[in-house]
């Protein structure tokens, strides 16, 4: 196997395989490889089964919509936006208030794990439902209660991987997204086909039972193993040896010490006053709109009448299949490739998607391809967030108040402006609906795009300004000229760290590979190596 490895090195294709697949690096050390398995198994178990959960149930409403629900409850007209607006109308109130408990170190182990019970029970009570204003109730509550999941989980894997682990676990755990979005879809047709009656129940209300009977255990493995942040009370897996090198690795990546309690007032009126705010909120805000319409498959498959209901189930979930492999993909890449180049690919086929459906009149295999080439948006928020968790790494609370505020001002849109743009009556052509996702689409590629951009020559002109003394202190040959170099090199971290913009700073001074050599290269709005 190694001489295999050896080989594929040997090429720059070859070299970029290999790292995608190579979570623990033959250079680090045994312990540290030991803690990242111990760190894998405690984080990524739970998060992924919990991602899969949540999404599987935003999709079950959906799926339910369009296998009885509509008919049996009078769901007609907007219901179905409705359903959404309720949702987030109440996961948007929820995004700052219930991050603060998750910057809570005390409380981090426990805050997600407990809300999963609550996901739990609630999922449950959709089965019941026999009005809308059931619905309407039951979405807000579960929308209220799902607020931190997405944003919080996010925050404890920024705070325990450094930059490239980070990439590679952060695009497992997307994968929870889509594939529990395409398991919906089966899960759906074999209720329909399977459990529809059984008891008294119709088919869609079974989903919803089955979706509760998977969430609920997820609720006990988060309490066993999830870990909360660096600085949550010790536990039981890991020993102090393991805690003390977790912590230390936390110091020599993103200068941090322990002492970030949570977001305070100070932490908003800080991250205000920098770029990274004003970059991601609004990028996030087109990202909401432009990739509304992705879900919208089945609503085309149905309006067509010649499908069964498996089928309108069915097929979608290649959309789900695709979002899955592009979302690890462009995560996993992220690390190893520019992002400017893999953001440009995401941006062509959805913005070519947005094009097709907007002309509409088209062959229905060409539509097909269309709503399939959407799926690629699935890379989008995985590398916008991992860029994010990277240029960030050394606050948590900045970190999570700007994930917080993307989520609530994303979300925010999403409750009104797709009544206007993807009206379920206009449905399945939307007419206002697609040619906004072409503008939506634009808008996020040029945004997050200058953004990396400006970002990354904010870090250039930073370490050229820190070399410039440097250089003259070498030319005056002074006896203490590698200590001042040492004093000055470590200046410029806390600088860099203190503005959140240079993380990867740590490793420039210590780390795995032991230490490194001071000329850098600036890729994607970070120093690397």
């Amino acid at each position: 196997m190694s001489a295999i490895v050896k080989r594929l090195q040997r090429t720059k294709t070859g070299r970029v395989f290999v790292d995608i697949f190579d979570w623990y690096p033959a250079h680090y050390p045994a312990a540290e490889r030991k803690l990242l398995r111990k760190l894998d198994v405690s984080i990524l178990v739970f998060a992924c089964l919990s991602f899969f959960a949540k999404f599987l149930d935003q999709s079950n409403i959906t799926n339910a919509y369009v296998s009885g629900m509509k008919e049996d409850i009078g769901a007609y007209g907007n219901a179905l936006n409705y359903f959404n607006v309720a949702f987030y109308t109440a996961y948007v109130v929820g995004q700052i208030p219930m991050m603060v408990p998750q910057t809570k170190p005390k409380i981090a182990p426990y805050f997600l794990p407990t809300l999963e019970v609550v996901w739990a029970v609630l999922t449950f009570c959709q089965s019941r439902v026999g009005k809308l204003w059931h619905v309407y109730l039951l979405r807000a509550l579960i929308g209220f209660f799902e607020a931190p999941s997405f944003g919080g989980t996010h925050l404890i894997l920024g705070s325990w991987y450094r930059r490239e682990e980070l990439f590679k676990r952060a695009g497992v755990w997307f994968m929870g997204n889509s594939l529990g979005s395409m398991f919906s879809g089966y899960l759906q047709a074999a209720a329909y086909k399977n459990l529809n009656g059984v008891r008294g129940m119709e088919g869609w209300r079974w989903l919803f039972v089955i979706d509760g009977v998977i969430t609920l255990p997820i609720a006990f493995i988060g309490f066993l193993l999830f870990p909360g942040l660096p600085n949550s009370p010790k536990r039981w897996y890991l020993t102090d040896d393991e805690y003390a090198l977790a912590s230390s690795r936390l110091i020599a990546e993103k200068g941090q010490d322990g002492r970030d309690h949570g977001i305070k007032w100070s932490t908003i009126k800080n991250t205000l006053r920098k770029p990274m705010w004003w970059i991601c909120v609004p990028s996030y805000i087109f990202m909401i709109q432009a990739d509304y319409w992705v879900g919208y498959m089945s609503l085309w498959l149905k309006a067509r009448g010649d499908l069964s209901v498996e089928m309108i189930n069915v097929y979608p979930t290649f959309v789900n299949l695709i979002q899955a492999i592009s979302s690890w993909l462009g995560t996993t890449l992220a690390a190893t490739i520019s992002i400017p180049i893999l953001w440009t690919f995401h941006f062509f086929w959805c913005f070519l998607a947005t094009i097709l459906l907007s002309v509409w009149y088209i062959p229905n295999w060409l539509k097909f391809v269309a709503f399939y080439l959407g799926g690629i948006s699935g890379m989008g928020s995985p590398i916008l967030y991992s860029w994010i968790n990277s240029t960030l790494r050394n606050s948590t609370a900045e970190r999570g108040f700007i994930i917080s505020s993307m989520m609530t001002a994303g979300y925010c849109t999403y409750i009104w402006v797709p009544l206007f743009t993807f009206p379920t009556v206009e449905a399945p052509r939307f007419k206002h609906g697609y040619p906004a996702a072409v503008v939506f689409t634009f808008a996020l590629w040029i945004t997050v795009l200058s953004g990396v951009l400006y970002m990354r020559r904010r870090a250039q002109l930073a370490l050229e300004q820190d070399a410039r003394p440097r250089d003259s202190e070498s030319l005056q040959g002074s006896d203490d000229n590698l200590d001042m170099k040492g004093d000055s090199e470590g200046d410029f971290d806390e600088k860099i760290l203190g503005q959140g913009e240079g993380q990867g700073q740590g490793e420039r001074r210590r780390g795995s590979a032991g230490a490194l050599p001071p000329v850098q290269k600036v890729a994607d709005g970070l120093p690397t190596l």
